[in-house]
């Protein structure tokens, strides 16, 4: 088979990614598991070749035989963008597509909190996304760049390890550019992103420190900065980027980071139980000037409280409060609730010492995808809305 057939089947089924090993059929992960394919036979190492070469260029062949691994994207026209990581494992090429759809929904139809719309008005500083791989990072992060382009006329620039989502122009000029492509590294292109004229600078990854002093430069000279990093929530954020640079310049950061950020975005996907759809939990973080002092201080423990206190006032959450909220309206089982959590005995202790009042479950939306598009209609992150929830 050609891998246009596996990726529309991916697609077909509702798939967010396909796993492909030597010596295995392909694997898909539907509704967050990760599930063998029917009727396929295994693949073979020349076979698996014969299936990831044909959509390589050349450069792209040259830097997986000199690098061992290759980041990249890909697309079938008229049904989606993939995300593709081609590697070595055990002497054999592997490889993990991601679907990336080529509509981008909203903030609402990703049921993230309402505060987003707020978060993106700042005319300067860093906004966060964080979460672990899988987490729905890009497609929040598309939501947010999607609405400021739809509402203001700004200049975005993206720099990408690979180009994920595709935005058009619309109020916005918007110029995207992919590492290894359009430019050498993160950190070069931030420094010509500088004399580009931006309003917006997008930042796949801040993976080292030249990239984040430049971006926290950025943030501090009057540009809006949006990154993403892999941690689980505010507090192991800013202290990931705090331990990037060496003891001492680290107090320089603290200065630098408090200042500049505006707010952290954590989430984690979980499974709805009612359908096995998958939904974001959210913890928002808001710089205010007490968590601006705590940042400097180097008092970072300090955070969850000031959240999980700000919740009416700044519109702050914890994951807790979230899961709390989920259960509540009967959208997860506390089960689920306290496998996911970064905090389990404080989430268990509201359990037990919070009312809890049932809340009468809304049909869903619509996520906004055109059938013939997706396939089946997909739900927000990745997977399958049943046919009779996708109307009031």
């Amino acid at each position: 088979m050609k891998i246009e057939e596996y990726l529309r089947m991916l697609v077909d089924k509702g798939g967010s990614d396909l796993h492909l090993k030597v010596g295995r059929p392909p694997l898909m992960r539907l509704k967050g598991d990760l599930m063998p394919t029917e009727g396929i036979p295994e693949i073979s190492n020349d076979e698996m070749k014969d299936i990831l070469y044909p959509i390589l260029t050349k450069m792209r062949i040259e830097k997986l035989e000199e690098e061992l691994e290759l980041d990249f994207s890909y697309i079938i026209d008229g049904l989606a963008r993939f995300r593709g990581n081609i590697f070595y494992q055990m002497g054999n090429l592997g490889a993990v597509f991601r679907v990336i759809p080529i509509d981008i929904l909203t903030i609402e139809q990703l049921r993230l909190p309402d505060v987003l719309n707020d978060i993106i008005k700042q005319k300067s500083g860093i906004i966060l996304i964080t979460g672990p791989t899988g987490s729905g990072k890009s497609t929040t992060l598309a939501a947010m760049i999607n609405k400021i382009n739809e509402t203001s006329h700004k200049h975005i620039m993206t720099i990408e390890d690979p180009v994920e989502f595709v935005h058009q122009d619309k109020k916005c000029t918007i110029n995207q550019r992919e590492v290894g492509a359009d430019t050498f590294s993160f950190g070069n292109a931030l420094k010509r992103a500088l004399r580009q004229d931006p309003d917006i600078i997008l930042v796949g990854e801040m993976r080292d420190p030249e990239t984040i002093s430049i971006a926290m430069t950025a943030a501090e000279t009057g540009h809006l900065v949006f990154s993403t990093l892999h941690t689980l929530d505010a507090k192991k954020s800013i202290d990931r980027i705090i331990d990037t640079f060496r003891h001492e310049h680290q107090h320089q950061v603290r200065m630098q980071l408090g200042s500049a950020l505006v707010a952290i975005v954590s989430q984690r996907l979980i499974k709805s139980s009612y359908d096995k759809d998958m939904l974001a939990v959210v913890e928002i973080m808001i710089n205010t000037p007490t968590i601006k002092k705590y940042i400097q201080e180097a008092k970072v423990g300090m955070i969850d409280k000031i959240i999980a206190d700000s919740a009416l006032f700044y519109k702050m959450q914890t994951q807790n409060q979230h899961l709390f909220k989920l259960v509540e309206e009967g959208r997860i089982s506390k089960e689920n609730a306290l496998n996911i959590s970064n905090n389990q005995n404080d989430l268990g202790i509201m359990f037990q010492t919070q009312t809890m009042t049932p809340k009468k479950r809304k049909k869903d939306k619509p996520s906004g995808n055109p059938d013939g598009i997706l396939g089946k209609r997909s739900s927000p992150f990745g997977s399958t809305i049943p046919p009779e929830q996708e109307s009031e």
